[in-house]
Formats: C-alpha cells, structure tokens, sequence
C-alpha cells in the first residue's frame, strides 16, 4: 500500500519562521554534554502550571549541586532554583568561554538568561538597568545578535517544554539527558517570557541610538511597479557606504529587519528590498520572473542615493540567492559582488530537476504569491501538504490535475507546467550559456551536501567557470542541508549524520568577511583561501584547491556487473570490465500500491541497508581509507519496451560495521538526459547511453573496510511526476496510460566514474 507519510525533504520545509529559526539556535547554543545518572521525578498529568513550577525547581536544585555540569548547564539549573546571582557568574563564563573561542555571536544568544539572572523576574526597572549595562559593552554586530536573541517568542519554547514533559509523565526516574533537556527548556522560556513583556521598548530605543532606520523606502521601477524597502546605515557614519543589498520574494517584516540591522552592524547600508507585489509596494507578484529587471532597477536607485558611495553588494540564501544572480544577468556597474547560498535556478532545482517535477515544495507557490504578506495559513497546514503527494498518486490522475485533488488551483504550478523542458521561459531568469562570460564581478557561493539546491548552486558555480575559467568565484561546501548552509550556527547532528567540529561556521560572518575583502580591500575569509573549499566529512578538516577537478585528485571507473548476485542480494560494482550481460527489471506503472526506491537522502546514515526494488551494485572493501571528493557522473547502456523514463542512480558508503551512509544522487529523465532544453525520445526495443553528471558534490573519507554501494531504479513515487512513457508530455499521463509493464534492461557496459584518490600519508 501506499505509506500514510513520506520522507519530507528539506525542499518542502521553507526557511523556518523567524520565531523558529531563532529558537533552534538558541537551544543548541546553551546546551552541553549530557553525563549519566538518574534523577527522581513525580508529576501528575494534570499538574498545575505552579505545580510543574515547583517540580522542575526541585529538579534544578539537585541538578545543580551536579559536579559535572557544564557551565551552560549549571546555568540553567541555577536560574530554575531561582539562584539568579550564582547563574549570573555561570552565565558570565560561559559567554567569555564563547567570546574567547571566537564566537561572539554565540554569546550574545545568552543575553536573555544574562539579563534574567541579573534583573530576576519582577522588576521592569532592573531589567532595563541591566540591559543598558549589557548593551553599553557590546559594538553594534554583538548588539543586533543580542537583540535577535531577546527577540525570540516564547510560545514555542512553551510548546516544547509541555512535549518535554508529556513524554515523562508516568516516569519515576529521569535520566540525566531528560532532566537537563527540562531544565533547559525552563531556563529558556523564563528568559524569553520575560523579554517578551520587558525588552522590545528597550530594544528599539537601542537600535534607534545606534542606526539610522527608514522603514518605508519606496523604490520606482516604472509606471506601475514600485518596490517597497528597509533601510539601514550606522548613525556614526560621517560619508556615503557601500550598499549590502538583499532582494526577497519573502516579506516577514521582522526577520528583514534583523538582516538590514546586521549589515548596517557591518558597517554597510544595509537594505532589504521586496520583490514586486510583495510588502507596501505595488505590481503583480510573479515568482521568478520579473526579479532580475526589478533587482537591477532598484541598483540604479540605490546607486543614486546620498547615503550610497555607487557600490552595492547583494547576498541571500535560497529565493535570494537566485535574485542576486538574477540581477548580474542585468551587469549593472553598481553591483560589485554577489553572495549567494543554496541559490535556485528556476527550472534546474525546483519546480523540477532534470525535467522531472517534484511534489516537495507544491504549497509554495500560496505562500510566497497570495498576498503582499506570507500567507502562514496555508503554508503551515502541514496535513494538506504531506497528504496531496499521496492522494494523487493513488488516483492515477494526470501530474496536471493534482490542484484538483488538492481542490484549489494553483496557477503558477499550471504555468510552469507549460514549460516541460529548459526553454527560453526558464532561460530568461538567470544567467544562460555564454552570458556567464560577462559576468565579471566576483562571486562567494555557498551550498552543503545535503543542500536539496546544491544542484542549482553548483550549476552556477560550473558554468560560470566553463565560459569564464579566469572568474573570481570561490565554492564553500559542507555537509549542511538547505537551512544549515545558510545559518550561523550548523546543527552537529544532521538526520543521524554526526558533523565534524571543524565543519561549523557561522554563514552570515563568511557574507561580511567577503564583502569586505571585495569592497574594503580586507584579506579573504580565512574559511576560503582558495576557489573550491570543502569540509571533509569524516576527516574534520576543511580542503581546498583551485578547480574541481584538483580537489577530486582522481577518479575511478566502475561496471555494474550483469553477474547473478550474492547471496546478500548484492551485485558487483567492478573496475574492470564485466562479462557481457544484462539485468530486467519490470515495473507496473499502473499499480499505486507501489513506490521504487526511495533515492532522498532521510536519514543521511541508517544502521543498516535494507533491500528494496532498487538493483544494488557493492565493490570490493577499501583496504585503505580513501578520500571521495567531487560529483560522481554516469553513462548507462539501457534498452526498454516505451519511449522515456525516469531513473535514479544512488551512491553509498556502506560501512564495515553495516552503516549505510549516503552521499550523493541522480534522478533524470532519460530522454532529456543530453539536454534539458530539447527532449529525445528513446526507440523501444533499442540500446541506447544515458550520460548524466548532473549529480551532487560530496567530500567524504571512506574508512579502510568501507564498501561503494550503487543502486539503480526507475523512479515512480508520490514525490515525483509518474513517467509513463508514452511520449507525450509527461503532466498529462495518467494511470490508464501505463500499458504494459515497463521493461528496463541495464547493460553491464554501465559505466559511474567515481572521484576517489586514496589518502596521502601524512592524511
């Protein structure tokens, strides 16, 4: 049967509220190292809010007698107790561990509990005399991190507290873990409650002090557009500065407002600019589209203005990362440099990767384009979303007809389903083929593994290289998913994935250090001393080198062999060439009850491989660790009974001890495997190659043990358009069009080159 839920990528979770984002931060920032033992505990399941109060109290009392604890911990526990004094010099340390560590940001999260320890509860008066004392020693870049800090609501905090506590509701012990989770989560929400009620007069009047701030900047981009603006630079200022530009289909006032904030912090005239539409401004909001001319036009006006010295900057994440390149396509001489993270390529990323459309970000289109504001209502009824990919494809209805499932249509799904292939539709929004070549200014990209726009992010990066090889553009890539690589602080747990310590840094610190080397002649980033800078997974240390290709070192050819398969269900995956052969597989496409194997890389390492519908190919164990770094790339000899399909090809580590760990991805439609833009129908019955190397980047050291582990399939899920392979355009395929069973033939001249160079000994 079809599964109730389906893995979610990260692609259909839009960047976190502002509220939640923050929280995450906050809540990995003040937490430590658990230590075993077990602590008494009794709560009645309908225990009062005093009554939950008095017990985690109890709980913080013992827990702070712990000798153990961290300072970040025995904080916690000491403002539980109500032993604010004591907390206070906890506090203190801690944050001078994280200041003299480099982390300042880190240490203004604790601001809130600092001020809690300092004012306690009660008094609004010694609050703001501890604020004042507090914000009196920090510089304008601690300042606005300590405000984003006080800004955080403390509902969520609350919501997580009370699941905290649901789950020990019957307990008569917790252990170590769970008792310092609850009293953190207490800890937490004291502060933040108490920033809440007291802080955000306090907090604009410091921003106030600090920035001159324009909240209603109108920029005109013609007769009946104009673009509403945030506007930002240090009231210390004495000359015109240059602009650090954010240009973003997503208006959550509040969150812009803190970016505008950092980069006025920076020492920039910080602006964030809403696409057409969007916020106070005025047109029709059209995702994509219009944002290169729009971006473009409001360069022009910032170049004109007083306060700009005729130089601007952009940068952003995800929808912004396209806006920026989407503004260089224009080469205004203003735009000196661009920083974009997770960037999307329209047509290349989402709505579709390699021609076939994905489910995963369907309810985006509301979010961003029903209204001037983000319309959070329909976004966040997670139910419909996670549920459409289902009920549609257990209808065998045609991809087209899915808002009618859903029962609202849905536009701008149906216009970009009128532009199945990569056509001058799509070719319009972003830099194409030899345009790249003008573009001269230099570019940071930044991206991670597990980035679900990696693939758009790197385009980007290749082709600016393959028609400019001499471009000032710098990689930096780790093992981050779409949020991470755009955030300050990187989760070190990453869907049961343990980052290394050496791959955290804090992204928006990487933005400002380029730009100022690029606009104030500032040396590089430390963190990006050379074009391709990569975290190594498993090494705990960061390579770097000047292309690609010299980061690969080298790279091995495997066949997947024909050969019967063990009696583990593994075929072999050969460096040398195979006896001629081939593998069936037989797909009924008709049949709903069914989903192939599931390429989406949740959880990233899984105790073990399980079979599944996939045909797996392992190679010999490595006698020696070795270093994977780079894009692996195919070329598959297939013969089937239809005219395409769509397939995936799957790369794993699978360790010696039976972890499987994944690493990277294809999934493509065979017949526009050479060219996105044109699609080639195959000839049934006939042999034919599909190259592709349109996969993901990875950097990781394969231990000695270790196995490759390849899985081939054809793609037929929830998540995806159903391929039937009729030839006709795949959006209006239904169940009824399946025919015969799908027969696929994988030749044993099946070739993936693999980037693989063994490890030096000096490692």
């Amino acid at each position: 049967m079809v599964p109730a839920s389906l893995p979610v990528p990260s692609r259909l979770l839009r960047c976190l509220d502002r509220t939640r984002t923050l929280l995450a931060v906050l809540l990995i920032v003040t937490g430590g190292v658990a230590h075993a033992g077990d602590h008494a505990w009794s709560l009645r399941a309908d225990a009062s809010p005093a009554q939950i109060d008095a017990a985690l109290e109890r709980l913080g009392t013992e827990l702070a007698e712990a000798p153990s604890l961290t300072d970040a911990q025995r904080s916690h526990a000491l403002l539980v107790s109500g032993r604010h004094a004591e907390a206070r010099h906890a506090i203190e340390q801690a944050r001078r561990a994280l200041e003299d560590g480099g982390d300042s940001a880190a240490a203004q999260r604790w601001v809130p509990m600092l001020l809690l320890a300092t004012a306690g509860e009660q008094d609004a008066q010694a609050y703001a005399q501890a604020f004042h004392s507090a914000f009196a020693r920090l510089d304008d870049v601690a300042a606005v991190q300590a405000d984003a800090a006080l800004a955080i609501e403390p509902a969520p905090v609350r919501a997580q507290l009370a699941q905290a506590l649901a789950t020990q509701q019957n307990a008569a012990t917790l252990s170590e873990t769970a008792a310092l989770n609850l009293i953190r989560l207490q800890a937490v929400l004291r502060a933040q409650t108490l920033a809440a009620a007291l802080a955000p007069a306090l907090v604009a009047a410091e921003e106030q002090r600090r920035f001159v701030i324009d909240d209603n900047v109108r920029i005109p981009v013609s007769a009946d557009v104009v673009l509403s603006a945030q506007l930002a630079h240090p009231r210390s200022a004495t000359t015109s500065l240059p602009a650090a530009m954010l240009f973003t289909i997503y208006t959550d006032p509040p969150k812009n407002r803190q970016k505008m904030l950092l980069a006025a912090a920076h020492g920039y005239a910080g602006i964030v600019v809403d696409a057409r539409g969007k916020g106070q401004g005025t047109g029709t909001i059209a995702p994509y589209e219009h944002d290169g001319a729009d971006a473009n036009a409001a360069i022009d006006w910032i170049s004109r203005q007083p306060w700009n010295d005729g130089r601007v900057a952009m940068y952003g994440g995800s929808y912004e990362g396209f806006t920026a390149w989407a503004a260089a396509r224009h080469h205004h001489p203003a735009l000196k440099t661009i920083v974009p993270y997770v960037a999307a390529i329209p047509g290349q990323g989402l709505p579709m990767e390699n021609n076939v459309f994905l489910s995963a970000n369907y309810g985006w289109a509301f979010y961003v384009a029903n209204g001037p504001m983000l319309d959070n209502d329909s976004y966040d009824q997670n139910e419909r979303w996670s549920q459409l990919p289902r009920r549609w494809f257990a209808s065998g209805r045609p991809y087209r007809q899915i808002d009618q499932v859903d029962g609202t249509p849905n536009p701008w799904l149906q216009r970009w389903l009128a532009h199945p292939s990569y056509d001058a539709y799509w070719q319009a929004m972003v830099p194409y083929g030899d345009q790249f070549n003008d573009i001269r200014i230099p570019v940071l990209t930044i991206t991670g593994y597990y980035d679900d726009g990696q693939i758009s992010a790197l385009q980007y990066f290749k082709e600016h290289l393959r028609h400019r090889p001499d471009a000032d553009h710098a990689l930096l890539i780790g093992p981050y998913d779409h949020r991470g690589a755009q955030s300050a602080l990187k989760p070190m747990q990453l869907r049961d994935y343990a980052v290394d310590p050496a791959a955290q840094f804090n992204t928006p610190a990487v933005t400002f250090q380029w730009l100022d080397h690029v606009l104030r002649d500032a040396p590089r980033p430390p963190l990006v001393p050379d074009r391709v800078n990569y975290q190594l997974m498993g090494a705990n240390t960061w390579g770097h080198a000047a292309t690609l290709e010299a980061a690969a070192g080298a790279h091995r050819r495997y066949h997947l062999s024909a050969s019967q398969a063990s009696s583990d269900g593994y075929h072999r995956l050969l460096e040398q060439s195979p006896a001629p052969g081939q593998l069936r597989q037989t797909v009924d496409l008709a049949d709903r009850n069914e989903m192939r194997h599931g390429y989406y890389p949740f959880p990233i390492v899984a105790a073990q491989d399980e079979a599944d519908t996939a045909l797996a190919f392992v190679s010999e164990p490595f006698i020696a660790p070795m270093d994977l770094v780079g894009s692996f790339s195919g070329d598959l000899k297939v013969r089937l009974n239809k005219r395409d399909f769509d397939f995936t090809v799957t790369l794993y580590e699978l360790m010696a001890d039976g972890h499987r760990m994944q690493l990277s991805y294809y999934m493509g439609r065979a017949s526009h495997v050479r060219d996105p833009s044109t699609r080639q129908l195959l000839q049934p019955g006939q042999w034919t190659h599909l190259p592709f190397d349109r996969t993901r980047m990875v950097a990781r050291r394969l231990a000695a043990g270790s196995r490759l582990l390849v899985k081939v399939d054809v793609l037929k899920d929830a998540m995806h358009q159903v391929n039937h392979g009729t030839g006709r355009d795949v959006s209006d395929e239904s169940a009824a069009d399946a025919g015969a069973p799908l027969q696929v033939d994988w030749h044993s001249d099946s070739v993936l080159t693999i980037p693989l160079q063994a490890v030096a000994p000096t490692g």
